[in-house]
């Protein structure tokens, strides 16, 4: 599984607290998903990265 970030993102950088393996802060200030699978020990805390996200810029792809 990956997620993406859409456009929407406005970098409060909860994603990246929740679950830094497979998000972080790009230069532009918002958040960026690894464009590899999500590790399986990491899927409950992307998924509660997504859910948590107050804008739902995180999407699984």
């Amino acid at each position: 599984m990956k997620y993406r970030v859409s456009d929407e993102c406005i970098g409060c950088g909860l994603c990246v607290d929740t679950c830094p393996e497979v998000f972080s802060m790009s230069d532009e200030g918002t958040a960026q998903a690894i464009e590899e699978d999500v590790p399986a020990e990491a899927e409950a805390s992307a998924e509660d990265a997504m859910s948590g996200c107050p804008v739902g810029a995180i999407e699984q792809v």
